[in-house]
């Protein structure tokens, strides 16, 4: 009878070997099957935040967090005290590894500083490896940034497209607005308070004085939704404090410029004796009466 019962004991042990990952020899298998979940956080408001979330982040082994600091005054509101680890830009590829080791050990929840993690914020190289290492990947929605500006800013909702953040640099900048200068759907993009005025003009310049939609600090207590052109815009934040995402109207163009040989051969001679775009634009737009937005588009067609 001890024996019998001796023997079980060793069968239930090599069953636990075999549910984290061992053979019956002992040898290593795979890596254990727990799951990241990817978890939405409120951007503003600790309220934005569900039910489900709530309960996932009591439930896993570790929370990968953007802003430990962050996220710890989210976990103390709600009286969660499940261990983080920081998981940032900076140190995102650095400690991948260190990631699919704390998977091995058990469930994870990836959080960003707020909003989706991934949309503009550290985690895709971490969800790629861990489908890679086939992990579970479970998304737990909530707050974002982008739908929430979208929805309330009085522009078109069927189609739209996200550009995340602008380069940092002009160029950059309109060299992204450039490619999208003909898209009907409504754009999208973040950006931050100290380029703001740099961007809004950039925007201007390439795209032309459309309709946008400025919201500033959603969620908080200081949160603003400007309606109005690009230009007004620009003289309405003058001096911007906060986080922003902007909403551009798409292009509501029913056909570009159809240059005459005449007026392209004329830009074309410009470029060549080293005009700027504004100087061509400006002096053919005075010779001819024609748009300067259009003329501009013009000239990006024939670079």
């Amino acid at each position: 009878m001890a024996f019998q019962w001796r023997k079980v004991l060793l069968f239930k042990s090599l069953d636990c070997q075999s549910a984290v990952g061992y053979n019956e020899l002992g040898f290593r298998l795979k890596m254990m099957m727990h799951t990241l979940y990817v978890v939405a956080t409120p951007i503003g408001n600790l309220e934005d935040i569900s039910l489900r979330a709530l309960r996932i982040l009591k439930e896993v082994k570790i929370i990968a967090a953007e802003d430990t600091r962050k996220t710890s005054r989210l976990l103390t509101h709600y009286q969660i005290k499940t261990p983080m680890t920081s998981y940032y830009e900076h140190n995102k590829l650095a400690k991948l590894n260190r990631m699919l080791d704390y998977l091995e050990e058990g469930d994870m929840a990836l959080v960003s500083e707020a909003g989706m993690p991934g949309i503009s914020d550290p985690g895709y190289e971490l969800i790629v490896a861990a489908i890679e290492h086939d992990i579970p990947v479970v998304p737990v929605p909530g707050a974002s940034a982008v739908t929430t500006a979208l929805a309330v800013s009085g522009l078109a909702t069927d189609r739209f497209t996200f550009l995340g953040f602008l380069p940092n640099k002009s160029t950059g900048r309109r060299h992204l607005l450039e490619s999208v200068i003909a898209e009907k759907g409504t754009l999208l993009l973040l950006e931050a308070p100290h380029r703001l005025q740099d961007s809004l003009q950039d925007i201007l310049t390439v795209l032309g004085d459309r309709r946008i939609a400025v919201c500033r600090e959603l969620t908080k207590m200081h949160e603003e939704i400007y309606r109005g052109t690009v230009s007004q815009a620009l003289t309405h934040f003058n001096a911007p404090k906060g986080e922003f995402t902007l909403v551009i109207e798409g292009n509501k163009m029913e056909s570009p410029l159809e240059l005459t040989t005449e007026i392209a051969q004329k830009l074309n001679d410009l470029r060549k004796s080293g005009a700027t775009a504004k100087e061509a634009i400006a002096g053919v737009a005075a010779e001819t009466g024609l748009s300067k937005r259009e003329l501009y588009r013009a000239w990006l067609a024939q670079i």
